[in-house]
């Protein structure tokens, strides 16, 4: 028996990492100053040994960073000596309120698909989900924060776009924590425990419905009401 081959083929990521750590520590470390051109891929793969196909993914990692730029018949140049923030740590930075309009101009859309693209996996997702926020209205606002999260979460993910999934995984743990103390400064389940329910019904029901219009309505609705009172917190 081969147990070699069980283990399929070795991934070139790491050999990658690497490379872009190397270039990235001449870049910042002054090797490089802005403008200059880097050497060939031929000269920086036999440098750093490794293939120039690493090479060519580690250029293309720094690019995406903001350190380097490809010009066309050229070469490559260092364009900075400091990668641009990623986008995590700009929005630990970022004001809350800055940071729940992008939410919502990501949820209005999403909504909007999650109605046309919805499929029963989803339609069965969105209504434990609903369940389980009601049934949070009983417990802590933590419970109830997350509850509300996860379902909307469910609608991202009922419309079926990965880039949008990405988004609000980024942003959702990011509002967590401020979204727990705006209920817990205004009370806001002293008098309803559930708040919120008629609007997140309204949501599913538009979601379940195939009602694109309504759907992105009711999130919209929903949301700029929080908004508001993060505004005014």
């Amino acid at each position: 028996m081969n147990s070699v081959s069980s283990l399929g083929p070795l991934r070139p990521s790491p050999l990658v990492e690497q490379a872009a750590g190397h270039l990235r520590a001449r870049i910042t470390e002054g090797h490089w100053p802005v403008g200059t051109k880097l050497p060939g891929e031929t000269t920086l793969a036999r440098e750093l040994g490794v293939g120039r196909s690493t090479v060519r993914e580690a250029v293309r990692t720094l690019a995406t960073l903001g350190l380097l730029r490809s010009r066309q018949g050229a070469g490559v140049f260092v364009i900075a000596d400091h990668a641009a923030q990623e986008w995590p740590v700009r929005l630990r930075r970022a004001a809350v309120t800055d940071v729940y309009e992008v939410r919502m101009l990501v949820e209005v859309e999403a909504a909007r698909l999650a109605a046309r693209r919805r499929t029963d996996e989803d339609l069965t997702a969105l209504s434990e989900a609903l369940d389980a926020r009601r049934a949070a209205g009983a417990g802590p606002d933590a419970g109830f924060v997350d509850a509300d999260i996860a379902l909307h979460r469910a609608v991202v993910a009922a419309a079926h776009n990965p880039v949008l999934t990405d988004l609000f995984g980024e942003f959702a743990p990011a509002l967590r924590q401020a979204l727990i103390d705006l209920v817990e400064l205004l009370g806001l389940r002293r008098e309803n425990p559930h708040h919120g329910e008629a609007g997140h019904r309204a949501l599913v029901a538009a979601v379940v419905a195939g009602d694109a219009e309504s759907a992105a309505r009711a999130a919209r609705t929903e949301l700029e009401a929080t908004l508001a009172r993060l505004r005014a917190a």
